[in-house]
């Protein structure tokens, strides 16, 4: 049995018209032999709506009843495609998490895909029927619904792929794929016919927004190819896929950028061991992320300087945090909340030496100055000023050739 999984994101089901375009896209898959499995996020804003029904009830609202509120989105979505599907005199029916079942492990909120039953769906797939299965949601081992989180239904496609050995997996976006950097930040960007797992993931992370970090990794780690594309027009999308499917000469594949970066110096820090730690825990506890990190040792090896990064919207928290942290001592703590990151990824850097010289090069001829670098082995990300922000990937943009 050939089998495609066809995953709809918010913007695609966001309106009923939409809804009418996307039956169609799914059944022009039926005269080319495929059994289609069909999912779909909830309408767009619907899940925003929830959550915020939730904040008006509760400012601790229960997590085992959370996930049971967000999931319904993708209930609607499900019932209004399969009901056009019907209409227009295909065979078609909705199917929740727990109708499936899809069976999640870990935390609300945050689980994670770990089996799908699937001789329920196969049945239906035989005898000529189109499921239409709610992304980001499953049950957990005490039957209650659980949630996958941000991105969740990309997730929850790819792990369909998985199970039912699917021959394509499809994600339909407002997007028609993935670019060299954001085009409506510079218009010469260019769409990746093919790009790895491993540089998505980093583009992904760094703040290019078309697929979730974590779904990237589980496509990644069960070797399952994806296609990003429109459902808004006709045209060949991007690739995910691995390393060695990709025949391509750039050295750099992208420019990911975040725009909402904050800075957070803490000077004359005691050191010794567990400093760090001791400075890190509570940000932890209270599920703020850490990304950019740099120490600097003073001369007489006492004291150290360290700076950190973290979104905007954690600063507050944060600075209150440090503040009445009694592990820690330190002169003084300086913050910048007008910074942003703008990040270079490619799998060529691995084997192509005076990369780094050219991106702080082109940066230096800019004027553009430098805060704080991190490094990995297939990215260089570097920490600017905001007001720099749209030049500074406009110029690696072009050093890299990726206008071409």
């Amino acid at each position: 049995m050939k089998i495609v999984v066809l995953k709809f994101g918010g913007t695609s089901v966001g309106s009923t018209d939409r809804i009418k375009k996307v039956a169609k896209i799914i059944t022009s898959y039926l005269p080319k032999s495929y059994k289609v499995i069909v999912v779909t996020s909830a309408m767009s804003g619907v899940t925003n709506e929830l959550v915020r029904k939730s904040k008006e009830i509760s400012n601790n609202f229960i997590a085992e009843e959370y996930d049971v509120l967000v999931s319904a989105g993708e209930q609607m979505s499900c019932s209004l495609i399969s009901g056009r599907l019907n209409h227009l005199g295909y065979k078609s029916r909705s199917w929740l998490g727990w109708q499936v079942p899809i069976f999640t492990k870990g935390n609300h909120a945050s689980a994670r895909i770990k089996n799908i039953y699937k001789k329920n769906i196969i049945k239906y797939l035989k005898s000529g029927g189109i499921p239409i299965i709610a992304g980001f949601q499953g049950i957990n081992s005490s039957s209650r619904v659980t949630t996958i989180g941000r991105g969740g239904t990309d997730a929850s496609a790819i792990m369909l792929a998985r199970f039912f050995k699917a021959e394509k997996c499809i994600i339909y976006t407002d997007v028609d794929g993935v670019y060299t950097t954001d085009p409506n930040t510079i218009r010469k960007a260019k769409k990746i016919k093919k790009i790895s797992y491993e540089e998505m993931l980093e583009m992904a992370s760094s703040g290019s927004k078309v697929m979730q970090p974590h779904s990237i990794q589980d496509a990644r780690l069960n070797r399952i190819d994806i296609e990003v594309r429109s459902s808004f027009k006709k045209a060949a999308g991007t690739i995910i896929t691995k390393r060695k499917n990709i025949l391509s000469n750039k050295i750099i594949r992208g420019v990911s950028f975040t725009k909402n970066d904050a800075k957070i110096t803490l000077v004359g820090v005691k050191d010794k061991p567990g400093v760090a730690a001791s400075i890190f825990e509570p940000l932890y506890k209270n599920s703020i992320n850490v990304d950019m990190v740099v120490q600097n040792i003073s001369s007489n090896g006492k004291e150290t300087d360290l700076t950190f990064t973290i979104k905007s919207d954690d600063l507050s928290k944060t600075e209150k945090l440090i503040k009445k942290n009694k592990k820690i001592n330190f002169k003084k703590i300086i913050v910048d909340d007008k910074v942003s990151k703008v990040s270079i990824i490619g799998v060529g850097m691995i084997t192509t030496p005076g990369v780094t010289y050219r991106m702080f090069n082109a940066l230096a001829k800019k004027n553009i100055n430098i805060i704080v670098i991190s490094t990995s082995e297939i990215k260089i990300s570097v920490l600017v000023s905001r007001k720099d922000l749209n030049k500074a990937i406009s110029i690696l943009h072009k050093e890299f050739n990726l206008e071409n």
